[in-house]
């Protein structure tokens, strides 16, 4: 199956089914006749922008982060303040470094928005599965970071 219509699949089985994991992911994949590696599945949710969120229940679920196709400056800034109300859990600031811990499995795509954006407040970003640092040049910068992840709704600018 081409990587295209594999992501299409994958768009449909998050949209009608609440898949908590990438292992159901794959077992619901497998049940249309698409065999992939966890590698590949790894990619594509990365790709595809893939966010787990909490379901009503409680419950962790994948869910298509939605943005815009050609997003202006002002919706960049939308984005990432959705981004930061729905998937930061923890800002801690460590001299020049900003610790932040996400809801597992977002660390990655949140880190891409953040270099994406490419702020001058942020030297590099590093992130692991629910984990990301931020790198500064100064303590000055990364306490203005820090202050936007705690409150992205101030006037601070990073």
């Amino acid at each position: 199956m081409r990587k295209k219509d594999r992501h299409e699949l994958i768009k449909q089985i998050i949209a009608n089914h609440s898949i908590r994991n990438q292992s159901e992911l794959m077992t619901y994949l497998e049940e249309q006749g698409v065999t992939a590696t966890q590698a590949t599945i790894s990619r594509d949710i990365r790709d595809l922008k893939i966010v787990k969120t909490i379901d009503e229940d409680g419950s962790p679920r994948f869910e298509l982060f939605h943005e815009p196709n050609q997003p202006s400056d002002d919706e960049d800034a939308k984005r990432l303040v959705r981004m930061i109300e729905e998937v930061i859990v923890k800002v801690e600031r460590v001299q020049f470094m900003t610790v932040i811990q996400t809801l597992p499995d977002n660390a990655n795509l949140f880190a891409a928005v953040l270099d994406d954006l490419s702020f001058q407040s942020i030297v590099a970003t590093m992130a692991s599965f629910d984990t990301i640092i931020i790198i500064s040049r100064t303590d000055e910068d990364a306490q203005l970071v820090e202050a936007y992840l705690k409150d992205p709704h101030s006037n601070t600018i990073i």
